[in-house]
């Protein structure tokens, strides 16, 4: 069982995300639990390598202690994510947080295509981050511009796809298995997909289960690791 003082030299928590959390509820119940639990002090210091949207589930590595200063080490390491895609139909946000906005054709759509869709965007591309985003453009998230209805010009940014797997086609539904660089947005991905087979997409799920070596069949949930906390006395 570890210690106060193990968490203040530093760990890596691998933590499997829940639906609708965000990091930041995530980080901050697992703060408090130590801090509660194992008595640490207010200030004890915690962070993740890397946000997961709140419709995202899967890995969220968090660093105590010490180990925060691994951070930035941690967040330039490739990612895998698992996930599905709806053709036919994008959203403003391009996920199942905001309504479907437009439909499009998806007759011309087979195997083939998509299979032949998939070679496009596998090493460098140029992306463009969703609107709603927590990028922020003259101080302000995109996603505050995004929902006070004003139009915004994103600038494209550089990524890498090492991998891209398609795993189940079920029209309108596509499975998929990535592993890219840091910054890739897979909800961009799915826009982008859905675009280049001239028709629509957005991401119906997401899953991270890879960062670097780390797996999230390796990873706990929030409340499993908040109960295995023996408090100090």
């Amino acid at each position: 069982m570890k210690t106060a003082e193990d968490y203040q030299n530093g760990q890596i928590l691998l933590i499997d995300k829940p639906l609708h959390w965000s990091s930041f509820q995530a980080v901050n119940k697992l703060k408090y639990a130590l801090i509660n639990k194992l008595r640490l002090p207010k200030k004890f210091k915690i962070g993740h390598a890397g946000t997961l949207d709140p419709l995202a589930t899967g890995l969220l590595l968090v660093c105590t202690g010490k180990f925060t200063k691994r951070i930035t080490e941690l967040q330039g390491q490739a990612k895998e994510y698992t996930g599905t895609f709806y053709i036919g139909a994008t959203t403003p946000s391009y996920d199942l947080e905001t309504e479907i906005d437009q439909t499009f054709p998806t007759v011309h759509i087979d195997e083939a295509l998509i299979h032949e869709t998939v070679k496009q965007f596998l090493g460098e591309i140029d992306q463009k981050p969703p609107i709603y985003s927590a990028i922020k453009k003259d101080g302000v998230r995109l996603y505050e511009h995004a929902r006070a209805g004003e139009i915004i010009e994103i600038a494209s940014r550089k990524t890498t796809i090492h991998e891209f797997e398609i795993t189940k086609i079920a029209l309108p539904i596509i499975d998929f298995r990535v592993v890219c660089s840091k910054g890739t947005y897979i909800r961009s991905l799915a826009y982008d997909f859905g675009k280049a087979m001239h028709s629509g997409s957005h991401l119906t799920a997401l899953r991270r289960t890879k960062i670097g070596d780390y797996d999230v069949n390796n990873g706990v949930d929030v409340v499993q690791f908040e109960a295995s906390l023996t408090e100090s006395t």
